[in-house]
């Protein structure tokens, strides 16, 4: 037997078949949470909030609405900005670590909501924050598929039930928000994608209950365990760490310079966060777009939101060389490069 070593599959150049980005849609909650609000329970302060995150208010859903209502609010919106039925979608990817409930997926409470009775359907549940651009990538490669003509990818979270309201680490910096995009093949689209991709096992970021390892118990409602829980100054470390080189390797191998990148969507995490990356790339501020001031972290939403912003503002021009990147729980993290053919 021949001992083969196979190198992991994480930057690679370019797929067979264009991608189009035909429209995007969002949905943001009615109800604004401002700082000077959490700071009437919590040990915090609008100024405090500001300085460390750059976060000004946030949207929390209402308790009757969930995940699904958000996602398929903003898949309409993308539906009708392209002015396309469901019949005419052929695959649905969902990234969310909040869905509805375990079972029924939630890609399929959409997918029977937007009448899309041909779609595949995906959920991406653990890719956190990343999910997004993990998303992005699968929806790319189903389109490289002649048979699969148009793809809907949202990111989506309903994260004000998933904090305590007695954590303040967690409680100011996360928000609720779906965004969606619709690809298709399309000729002369984007060169989709250079990508680089990579994961580092961590419980710095976590929900510790609820699962097979420890199930859903008195005492782990008791012990408030099915909340989030985050490590901040882990989470600095790794985004500041990975996703500047992420972002190298993806340019590289776009064969341009950090300079020659018309528009960075970056994942909403922390605008400290987002200031650190463009500065070790010696980029300005005004190459990318920023909503975490009014949205917070939305999680696997932020860079739909994100685009979605920059193609209304007019931030983004046809034939602009994007570059995606976002880090997650897990700890997982990526870039794209979307480049003009």
């Amino acid at each position: 037997m021949i001992d083969t070593v196979l190198e992991p599959i994480k930057t690679k150049m370019k797929l067979s078949f264009p991608i189009g980005i035909l429209s995007t849609g969002i949905y943001v909650p009615d109800r604004e949470v401002t700082n000077d609000e959490l700071s009437e329970t919590l040990d915090t302060s609008d100024e405090w909030i500001i300085s460390k995150t750059g976060i000004k208010a946030r949207r929390f859903v209402a308790e009757s609405e969930a995940t699904s209502d958000m996602c398929i609010a903003a898949a309409k919106q993308a539906m009708a900005k392209s002015g396309i039925s469901g019949e005419a979608i052929d695959a649905i990817i969902i990234a969310t670590f909040t869905p509805d409930q375990i079972l029924p997926a939630t890609s399929v409470i959409v997918k029977e909501a937007i009448g899309a009775k041909r779609a595949l359907t995906i959920d991406m549940n653990q890719a956190a924050c990343a999910g997004g651009i993990y998303g992005l990538l699968v929806g790319s490669h189903f389109l490289q598929n002649p048979m699969i003509k148009k793809v809907l990818v949202i990111g989506a979270e309903s994260l004000s039930k998933f904090t305590s309201p007695k954590d303040r680490t967690t409680r100011v910096f996360f928000g609720d928000a779906a965004g969606a995009v619709i690809l298709q093949q399309e000729q002369g689209g984007y060169d989709t994608l250079s990508w680089d991709m990579d994961s580092e096992l961590s419980y710095k970021v976590e929900i510790q209950a609820g699962g097979s390892r420890k199930p859903t118990s008195i005492h782990t409602v008791e012990n408030n365990e099915h909340f989030l829980k985050m490590d901040g100054r882990t989470v600095w470390n790794k985004a500041t760490k990975h996703l500047p080189k992420s972002i190298k390797k993806v340019i590289q191998s776009m064969n341009l310079t950090p300079d020659e990148v018309d528009h960075y969507i970056i994942h909403q995490a922390n605008i400290n966060i987002i200031k650190e990356m463009l500065s070790k790339l010696n980029q300005p501020i005004d190459k990318t777009t920023i909503n975490i001031d009014k949205y917070g972290n939305t999680g696997s939403a932020t860079v739909f939101t994100v685009l979605h912003q920059a193609i209304e503002n007019k931030s983004i021009s046809e034939g602009d060389n994007l570059v995606f990147a976002g880090i997650g729980a897990g700890f997982i993290w990526g870039a794209l490069g979307f480049q003009k053919s």
